[in-house]
């Protein structure tokens, strides 16, 4: 399945969730969880600066659907985030039973900035949704959103994009 232009609007959607985050101190992540009818379920953004590193908008987002959104319907639904599902995250939405995902930037090429501006990696092996959970549909990356994400990013690390 290809991007779509209302794929594309959730994703600039996750983009300034992404941007909250990073005013508020956080790292710039935001996700959002879309209905198979297309109707805004929840979105969230990255929680993490006061200490759980298990804050992501995507893995709280995998917590709020096992919760309120019905198991037979959670197929159906697409998660919509900033960046790539981390190994975690990409777990949690394949054991809670969500459908697709779409993202506007890979963990790889996250990665690849953080090489490039001498950012030590995380506590885990970066892997893309498919090598965690195989059955996930995935779409991503977006087109047009890479820069304006690398910039909230280079923010984060204080350098220059």
């Amino acid at each position: 399945m290809s991007i779509t232009e209302t794929d594309l609007a959730h994703l600039r959607r996750c983009v300034e969730l992404a941007r909250e985050a990073l005013d508020d101190g956080d790292e710039p992540f935001g996700s959002v969880l879309v209905s198979g009818s297309g109707e805004v379920l929840h979105a969230d953004r990255n929680r993490v600066k006061d200490g759980d590193q298990t804050r992501h908008p995507e893995f709280d987002i995998a917590r709020w659907a096992g919760e309120h959104v019905p198991q037979d319907e959670r197929a159906a639904c697409t998660v919509y985030t900033s960046g790539e599902h981390c190994p975690m995250c990409s777990a949690a939405h394949a054991w809670v039973g969500l459908g697709r995902i779409v993202y506007a930037v890979s963990g790889a090429r996250l990665g690849e900035w953080l090489t490039e501006w001498g950012v030590a990696p995380g506590p885990v092996t970066p892997m893309s949704i498919q090598q965690v959970a195989p059955g996930v549909p995935v779409d991503g990356p977006a087109p047009g959103l890479e820069a304006e994400v690398r910039a909230l990013h280079a923010r984060l690390h204080g350098v220059s994009g």
